[in-house]
């Protein structure tokens, strides 16, 4: 089996080597975070791998995963190669969304193969993601040496896994920037705006959580064109202006958001009822 060396091993860190340990994938080696504490903990709910305090302590690995944030990878990437911890054979990947494999450059050019691996999930109870990441899509580019071990150990776990190109990743992470953290903003805004109305807070959210839901139900099962009401669908601008200026004079932001989202939405609109 495979050795693994994890250098930040936060929530996506976490998840794919507890993964990787429990279909044994990877024996997994050394665990390297910001801090000791971090790392020994890591360990512990992975479950397997010792903690390091520092690029000096780790040893060769056959494989290594960088989950760091996306202006370290690059720059701990070097320090791996100039350790001499990566050579002819290593496989090295990393977990951004937005950056590609390039950015591991360094590792090329010590002989190396590359790749990044993107799960397009959200991470934020990792504890239920460990026990529910079959079925996760993974994004993957990078050299074929480096895809020709990854995707089958991927694949192990559960994941499905998509093969893109490195120029279309910034492009690709937008729209998970769309389906996944804007729509947070979105909801965040739309309760503020509920509340701006005199809505308590608790009643709020009982009154936007089956909007949202039923509304992407819809989305993935009739698409987004059929799942499109309100005004805007009914053909009704004279409620979108008189909307759009009690938002401005609430909230110019909130205000904002709206205007930006009605001109795409007459669009969709439009679309829908062209193809009836």
């Amino acid at each position: 089996m495979k050795t693994l060396n994890i250098i930040g091993a936060g929530k996506v860190g976490k998840v794919l080597a507890k993964n990787f340990q429990r279909k044994q994938q990877f024996a997994i080696q050394h665990v390297l975070n910001r801090t000791p504490a971090s790392a020994s903990n890591a360990v512990a709910w992975v479950g397997a791998g010792q903690a390091v305090n520092g690029i000096s302590q780790l040893q060769p690995a056959d494989v290594t995963m960088l989950s760091v944030s996306d202006d370290q990878i690059a720059s701990i990437c070097q320090q791996l190669a100039d350790a001499g911890l990566l050579k002819v054979g290593s496989v090295i990947f990393h977990c951004s969304g937005a950056k590609a494999s390039t950015e591991l450059r360094a590792a090329r050019l010590a002989g190396a193969v590359v790749a990044s691996v993107h799960p397009v999930r959200s991470f934020a109870n990792v504890d239920l993601l460990a026990e529910q990441f079959a079925g996760t899509i993974c994004s993957v580019e990078g050299d074929e040496a480096a895809l020709t071990l990854l995707v089958p150990a991927l694949q192990a776990i559960g994941a499905e896994t998509v093969i893109i190109n490195a120029d279309n990743k910034l492009l690709y992470h937008a729209g998970s920037v769309f389906a996944s953290n804007y729509l947070v903003t979105l909801m965040e805004v739309a309760l503020r705006t509920y509340q701006a109305a005199g809505i308590p807070a608790e009643i709020a959210q009982k009154m936007a959580a089956p909007l949202a839901r039923q509304t992407l139900e819809n989305v993935f099962n009739l698409g987004t064109q059929a799942a499109l009401t309100g005004p805007i669908a009914r053909g009704d601008m004279q409620t979108v202006a008189l909307q759009q200026t009690r938002l401005n004079d609430w909230d110019q932001q909130a205000g904002d958001l709206y205007q930006a989202f009605t001109q795409p939405t007459i669009d969709l609109a439009a679309r829908h009822h062209s193809e009836k």
